[in-house]
């Protein structure tokens, strides 16, 4: 559509992102003209850095540039209570509440069959070995309530059911269908006070 090809890789390549249309991609692109040098080449450094330092935690699974995240490394947070999300931005809203002081894990996904997404590539087996390590007493389930977030807390229900730990599941405070990235504070505050047990 341009005359510049590199302007149109640019433009395809920022419609990978998520939410993000032609029209948005080529107004990022027009934007990235217009600035100057200094701050196109410091994006592009940003943009290579997070890839190179960023990594995920070795315990939660969260995103972190050292081995461990400073939640897990945190002696003041309640490691018998474990908040299971389906990605790291979750970690942060779920944080933004105020009201949660217990440790996380990150599966980085939901059981999608149709999408091909099985338990094996989510993070499910590490959960289940931090829950027979005898120190979690709850697992509240916080994946979206949407069919694959209500199959990803079945198949955990299931997976640690040998270990005695309670699995609860937060209320449905965030609306069905929803996805906990779009959930206010005080909504995603009230499904975590007003969790259950799966039964």
């Amino acid at each position: 559509m341009f005359q510049s090809r590199s302007l149109e890789a640019l433009i395809e390549e920022l419609r990978k992102l998520p939410g993000i249309g032609r029209k948005s991609a080529a107004r990022i692109a027009f934007h990235v003209l217009r600035a100057p040098q200094g701050e196109a080449e410091a994006l592009a450094r940003r943009i290579l850095e997070i890839k190179e330092k960023v990594r995920s935690c070795r315990v939660c699974g969260n995103w972190t540039e050292d081995e461990t995240c400073s939640i897990c490394l945190d002696p003041r947070r309640d490691g018998a209570i474990i908040c299971v999300v389906e990605q790291p931005g979750d970690v942060a809203l779920v944080e933004g509440t105020g009201s949660y002081r217990g440790l996380y894990h990150v599966l980085h996904g939901a059981l999608s069959p149709l999408e091909g997404v099985r338990p094996e590539e989510l993070r499910i087996r590490e959960l289940a070995e931090r829950a027979a390590g005898g120190s979690v007493r709850e697992i509240i389930v916080a994946t979206n309530p949407t069919v694959e977030g209500d199959a990803t807390a079945f198949y955990i229900q299931n997976a640690v059911r040998e270990t005695g730990v309670l699995v609860s599941r937060i209320a449905r405070g965030v609306p069905v269908g929803g996805e906990i990235e779009f959930a206010d504070q005080v909504t995603l505050a009230r499904a975590l006070e007003g969790r259950r047990a799966l039964e």
